[in-house]
């Protein structure tokens, strides 16, 4: 293994693997692109990983996720990013949408939960009731089903940005 590099702020720097950009009202045109998407970004980050097949469907089933969470913005104009790279055992998507300020505030919140120690409780007592996954529960589960690190952090215009790291290469399932 090589030299770990890092960036000025001492963080692990994470190379870049693709992107893909499409307009949001294409995206939430149809239900399945966030499986589309989902699927050919799995598929093409997963082919040097030790099990493939098995990181490929962890992440396909992680992204289709925060996909359904970008699925689900009330604002029609923009663009949507997806964007992978790697550090590691751990893969970083981050993923770019538009959406209102009252939806950014609820991600930042949503998001700053998700980091505490009650996630796993907060999580179980959630899919214990009969709803449909809420944006929130889908984020929580990402950190105690697949241990990701989630954060929030500025995009320009009316949109938020979700960076969501994957450690799915060290992850006993």
């Amino acid at each position: 293994m090589g030299p770990v590099h890092h960036d000025l702020a001492g963080e692990p720097t994470f190379e870049p693997m693709i992107q893909i950009d499409m307009e949001v009202r294409t995206f939430v045109s149809a239900w399945r692109h966030c499986d589309y998407v989902s699927t050919y970004m799995a598929r093409m980050i997963s082919q040097n990983r030790s099990d493939s097949v098995r990181h490929s469907n962890l992440f396909s089933s992680a992204f289709n996720e925060l996909l359904e969470v970008a699925f689900r913005t009330r604002h029609a104009d923009g663009e949507l990013a997806c964007r992978v790279s790697r550090h590691g055992a751990t893969d970083r998507i981050e993923l770019t949408f538009p959406c209102l300020p009252e939806e950014r505030q609820f991600y930042q919140e949503a998001v700053s939960q998700v980091a505490g120690f009650e996630a796993r409780e907060r999580y179980l007592n959630s899919v214990s009731g009969d709803l449909a996954p809420s944006r929130e529960v889908v984020l929580l589960e990402l950190a105690v089903d697949y241990n990701a690190t989630l954060r929030v952090e500025e995009a320009d215009g009316d949109a938020v940005k979700l960076v969501v790291d994957l450690p799915l290469e060290g992850l006993e399932h």
